[in-house]
């Protein structure tokens, strides 16, 4: 009897525990405002870029192209070695400029001067971006700056307040949003994840947690931005707990009316749908 009521209590501490760790945090009403902006919209991953790049991915052209269509945007921002943010995805920039250096070793000028997918295009720095975007709704994807994290969280906010743009901010980074949880809490933010296999640009261990939703203690995110992939248990437990729900990267090969149908916001590319549909509310 005492082994059976051992096992009851083990299992209840380890359900309590897991619960703990995944469990996403409340919208203050600052943030449920800005949701509403986000229900029920298709946001263009990295502006509304073409597959062969010839419209290359966070450039200005993209952006504008996602305004003029009514879209949402998604873009992602990085410090250059001198301090600016700038809207670029990869931490190097052999992919998209062909050069084989982080993006963090080099100065604004020098990366103003590299083309983007050998186009006219440039990399351009977060404020021009919002410009171009100006009363569009934006997922702002903070990357990982490490040791900088601070300083590049506090300079996307201090813009992004500068220019009064309408936003979210997400990561794949839980210290990033446990910075805006501390510093700006009424910021509506997101996690981002996928599954752990997919997750490898980071240790095993580190996958295996953020894969899973297992670092939400730290930044209790308001929504979940998980992959298209099949969602693990503690996914869809976590989704169960009534958390915004955005979906990543949907394609033309996706089932894109049940995308909608079971998330509140869907980032795309390469299709063009309605820029807006139904969308249950979370909130």
């Amino acid at each position: 009897m005492i082994w059976i009521l051992l096992i009851i209590g083990t299992a209840i501490v380890l359900s309590a525990a897991l619960i703990y760790c995944i469990m996403p945090g409340k919208m203050p009403p600052e943030a449920k405002k800005t949701a509403e902006l986000f229900y029920g919209r298709n946001c263009a991953h990295r502006g509304l870029y073409s597959e062969d790049q010839k419209i290359p991915e966070n450039s200005l052209p993209a952006f504008a192209a996602a305004r003029d269509k009514g879209y949402g945007v998604e873009l992602d921002v990085h410090l250059s070695k001198d301090g600016e943010v700038v809207v670029f995805h990869d931490d190097d920039v052999q992919r998209a400029c062909g050069v084989d250096k982080p993006i963090n070793s080099l100065d604004w000028v020098e990366l103003s001067l590299l083309p983007l997918f050998g186009t006219n295009e440039h990399i351009p720095l977060f404020t021009q971006a919002l410009d171009t975007l100006a009363d569009t709704p934006i997922i702002v994807e903070i990357k990982s700056a490490g040791k900088n994290n601070a300083e590049l969280c506090k300079k996307t906010l201090e813009i992004l307040r500068i220019k009064g743009s309408q936003f979210c901010i997400e990561s794949f980074d839980p210290r990033v949003l446990s910075w805006f949880r501390k510093n700006a809490p009424y910021v509506l933010r997101g996690q981002l994840s996928a599954p752990p296999r997919k997750l490898d640009t980071v240790s095993k261990p580190t996958a295996f947690l953020l894969g899973n939703l297992l670092t939400n203690y730290m930044s209790r995110p308001h929504f979940i931005a998980y992959s298209t992939d099949t969602r693990p248990f503690t996914v869809r437990l976590c989704r169960a707990m009534k958390p915004m729900k955005v979906i990543w990267t949907v394609r033309p090969s996706h089932d894109i009316q049940r995308c909608e149908r079971e998330n509140d916001t869907v980032i795309f590319e390469y299709y063009m749908p309605l820029p807006r549909y139904a969308s249950n509310s979370s909130t």
